[in-house]
């Protein structure tokens, strides 16, 4: 289990390795309703991805309203490679019916002036709502301290050892974040472990020697000592 030093260690190294990547450059704020759809685009997904599906459905449809009248099937072509895409839209249009009925209207920058702890509540009320997407909401417009996780970013934080593997709630998990994470880091750590997710620790074969994070990692080094572990091979015991 890695001590809070290595933890904030590997923060540092962190945002040093990519301090000139792309996906570190802020994204214009979105209404709260746009940022809630961004943020299924988000979830599970590159940011690339998701900007190209998000762009995808305001370019196709006239208004957020015709993405609600639409099918599954018409809203999820537009999502493209999106992972899921056909529940990514089924959480698009059902979230923006929720939203029709309640407001009548496409409209929810009224939750600004309950204040985060409040407005936050309010979004989990939401049938599409999940942690991870009133976390990045949180995060990205309303102005509080959240850290989302999807599975791209608990496969590289447990990797890295920024979360112990032996915890399963994904609020504790956030929370955990939250605690090492400065507020004003949160969108870039946010980006950064998705582009680490992307570019080398993946699912099955991570490219961990060429990851900037390799030094410090404790699952690359799990790895690198199997690889240099020699094979038992069985001998015939002599006469």
């Amino acid at each position: 289990m890695a001590t809070t030093t290595n933890k904030q260690k590997l923060l540092t190294q962190l945002f040093a390795a990519f301090k000139k990547a792309p996906e570190s450059t802020p994204a214009e704020p979105l209404p709260v309703l746009e940022q809630f759809i961004f943020g299924l685009c988000r979830q599970n997904a590159t940011r690339e991805q998701a900007e190209t599906a998000f762009g995808n459905l305001r370019e196709r449809f006239f208004d957020w309203n015709e993405v609600r009248v639409s099918s599954d099937r018409e809203v999820a072509d537009a999502l493209g490679d999106l992972p899921e895409a056909e529940v990514q839209a089924q959480r698009i249009i059902a979230f923006l019916q929720e939203v029709f009925v309640k407001e009548f209207s496409f409209d929810l920058e009224g939750l600004h002036k309950k204040g985060v702890k409040q407005a936050h509540k309010a979004l989990t009320r939401y049938q599409a709502a999940d942690d991870y997407v009133c976390a990045w909401v949180v995060q990205r417009t309303l102005e509080g301290h959240a850290i989302p996780v999807d599975a791209p970013t608990l496969r590289v934080t447990r990797r890295i050892g920024l979360l112990d593997g032996d915890v399963e709630d994904v609020e504790a998990q956030r929370t955990s974040l939250e605690h090492l994470v400065p507020k004003a880091k949160g969108p870039l750590f946010t980006d950064l472990i998705s582009l680490v997710a992307k570019e080398y620790c993946w699912e099955a074969d991570p490219h961990c020697a060429a990851c900037p994070l390799v030094s410090e990692c404790a699952f690359a080094h799990e790895n690198r000592s199997q690889e240099l572990t020699p094979a038992r091979t069985s001998r015939t015991k002599p006469r």
